[in-house]
């Protein structure tokens, strides 16, 4: 089992940035990928990005590349999604899931944090 633990949201105006963290403990040899999600009112939820623990490759949903940035740190169990530019249409939860498969390209989450609000005024 693995436990994941987000936090960092809150509420900012356009343009602004925030920084999300995802803190991973349990089983942390079997955590080969970890990513974020978001889910925002009335819409399904919607991939983010995704990073290899090993590597530290990324991967990114076209509507936040170039804004969002995925880092770990590993001695910390700890994953960050660090969002900049933020626009109203990024308002949602975020949340931070973790993978066995190493190809963050079809990232799809086995274990979930419980979720972190993101709200951008305009």
């Amino acid at each position: 089992q693995v436990q994941l633990v987000e936090s960092g949201g809150g509420l900012v105006q356009a343009g602004g940035s925030l920084r999300l963290s995802c803190a991973a403990s349990g089983s942390i040899f079997s955590i080969s990928s970890m990513g974020w999600f978001r889910q925002a009112p009335g819409k399904e939820r919607e991939f983010v990005g995704a990073i290899s623990r090993r590597s530290g490759s990324t991967y990114y949903a076209e509507s936040v590349k170039g804004r969002f940035t995925i880092s770990r740190d590993n001695a910390k169990n700890t994953v960050y999604l660090q969002m900049n530019s933020l626009k109203p249409e990024d308002t949602a939860v975020y949340y931070c899931a973790s993978d066995y498969s190493s190809t963050i390209t079809t990232f799809s989450g086995r274990y979930w944090g419980q979720g972190t609000q993101v709200t951008v005024s305009s």
